[in-house]
């Protein structure tokens, strides 16, 4: 059977299980946002300017160019663009600390671009899905309803952290106690999600994982490398490198997941998509912070062994 004709068990309660843990993930990423993030992207906007280029243009134009050139089906494809299309996942912090980047800066490109994903979300997906020479045919078969999408990502996304910083600045630290328990507790809610709607679609999984399988590797190293090229041709310091190649590489592919049986009828190439990728995102993305956390440190130790050492200071003439 064709991937794009199957369809994929999924029960409407698990659907509204997935919108709540989607929804403290935001609420955790709020906890951990402060008005001083978004002051410090205004004093300082380059870097969140090359990171908003990068996700919002750069990397939905450039899935599109790897869908032509992959030649998948066209429920692949509008996956990998519904992927890209989806704002940054929380976890490119934890990821940006392990490396040893700029975590202040993460923390606010996650912030600001959450908010503006609101709004570009469903634009994204609607522009790039119906200017594809084949998943514009399911596009138009879904019917897809801009506001309504909009209005779901806003109450799935928005609303939670608007909550969440509204709690911040009302109890900073109830806010700082808490925040580190629902990272943790949210991220392993997602992770066990994805697992078992995969598991629970087992059959089809692997009936069609080969062809997703170097699809989603190759995406998510080219969005990965989109992200550290367009920091480094923007001049930007190596913490700033590692901020940005994490908060264009890592994608919430669970909110991509909850909209695929939102809007699009689970339809089986797109939620294979979403579900592969958000488990091999985090395996890629903590392979890359390790390997860099490494290097960091190879790199901070081979520059205390052959930095010159302190001349001694002058004994004190004898006084006759």
């Amino acid at each position: 059977m064709n991937i794009d004709d199957v369809v994929l068990n999924f029960a409407p309660g698990s659907l509204i299980a997935l919108n709540v843990v989607l929804g403290l993930i935001m609420f955790g990423i709020a906890l951990d946002t402060s008005p001083s993030d978004f002051r410090a992207v205004a004093r300082a906007p380059k870097a969140m300017l090359i990171a908003l280029l990068a996700q919002i243009v750069l990397l939905p134009a450039v899935t599109f160019g790897l869908t032509l050139l992959l030649n998948v089906q066209a429920s692949i494809a509008l996956g990998m663009l519904l992927v890209a299309a989806c704002p940054p996942g929380n976890i490119s912090q934890v990821l940006t600390y392990r490396s040893g980047g700029n975590v202040a800066l993460s923390v606010s490109m996650t912030a600001v671009a959450n908010v503006i994903y609101i709004f570009v979300l469903p634009l994204s997906i609607a522009f790039w899905g119906s200017l594809h020479p084949t998943a514009s045919e399911l596009v138009r078969a879904v019917s897809l309803d801009g506001w309504q999408m909009l209005l779901d990502i806003f109450l799935i996304i928005g609303l939670p952290f608007l909550v969440g910083f509204g709690i911040r600045a009302a109890w900073p630290r109830f806010a700082a106690r808490v925040q580190p328990t629902m990272r943790w507790v949210s991220l392993a809610g997602l992770v066990g999600f994805i697992v078992a709607a995969l598991a629970g679609n087992w059959a089809i999984f692997m009936a069609y994982i080969g062809v997703v399988l170097l699809a989603v590797f190759l995406h998510d190293a080219v969005a990965l490398g989109l992200g550290y090229a367009s920091a480094r041709l923007g001049g930007l310091g190596v913490r700033d490198r590692k901020a940005i190649t994490f908060e264009v590489g890592i994608r919430n592919a669970g909110l991509g997941l909850g909209l695929v049986f939102s809007f699009f009828g689970g339809i089986g190439g797109m939620a294979i998509v979403a579900g592969w990728w958000g488990i091999w995102d985090i395996i890629a993305g903590l392979t890359l912070a390790t390997v860099w956390a490494r290097r960091t440190r190879r790199a901070d130790a081979a520059a205390a062994r052959t930095a010159p050492e302190a001349d001694p200071a002058p004994e004190a003439e004898a006084t006759p």
